[in-house]
């Protein structure tokens, strides 16, 4: 015990944990991004809590956009998600969804939408082949921090999946991203979403084409009401 105990202490003066922002070593009760970070780092994107806190106009069956703050590019938002995307800091996106989470209980259109009813978070599926490449799908990993926020359920991953490749749609317009993600997803259990607001889970709204079309075919397959939550919106 006394040995476990020295071991602990010195690794935490060699390698001491720090956030994942700032540097400065994180509290015993803090994860990978410290409170502050987490509460006045980054532009709040939707402090009016509007209907679309993106000011896009939603498309037919999705009833909310909500996003926890304003993408920085180039800045340390984006190396924050950059880290959880591509370096398995998959803590990281416990730790932003928790936020986000938190987030969505203040919203009073969030909670005006999933009042008594059944929902379900959906994080945006990965295609199997980008799976294996990148060996975690981020958008589970905020979905684990809404869920442990909110008290809402995760859909088993096995009821809507990816069933095209899309590659990266970085640098295309909106009607290039539109055409590119047409088909991209299927729902493989229709019973896990009849009747069901399902809230789509993912890292950064931009033009909404991945999360539109995906919302397209939820709606499609019999879900009750679809609302978008991410971290940033660009």
């Amino acid at each position: 015990m006394l040995f476990n105990d020295f071991k602990e202490g010195l690794l935490g003066i060699l390698f001491p944990d720090v956030c994942t922002v700032c540097g400065l070593k994180l509290a015993s009760n803090e994860n990978f991004v410290c409170n502050r970070c987490l509460n006045e780092k980054f532009e709040t994107a939707n402090l009016e809590f509007k209907i679309s806190s993106s000011d896009i106009m939603l498309p037919e069956g999705v009833d909310l956009q909500h996003a926890l703050w304003n993408f920085d590019k180039g800045g340390e938002l984006q190396e924050l998600l950059h880290q959880l995307k591509y370096h398995r800091l998959t803590g990281v996106g416990e730790d932003i969804g928790r936020q986000l989470g938190k987030s969505l209980l203040q919203d009073p259109l969030f909670m005006q939408a999933i009042n008594k009813q059944k929902v379900r978070l959906i994080p945006v599926p990965l295609h199997p082949k980008k799976r294996r490449l990148r060996g975690y799908n981020q958008a589970f990993f905020i979905a684990k921090g809404v869920a442990e926020a909110t008290g809402l359920h995760i859909l088993d991953k096995e009821a809507v999946v990816r069933i095209r490749d899309t590659g990266t749609q970085t640098g295309f317009s909106t009607e290039r991203r539109r055409e590119n993600i047409r088909g991209a997803f299927e729902v493989k259990i229709p019973d896990a979403i009849k009747d069901t607001i399902c809230v789509i889970i993912d890292d950064v709204f931009t033009t909404g084409a991945t999360t539109f079309e995906m919302a397209s075919v939820l709606t499609e397959n019999g879900s009750a009401k679809i609302l978008i939550a991410t971290v940033a919106q660009a």
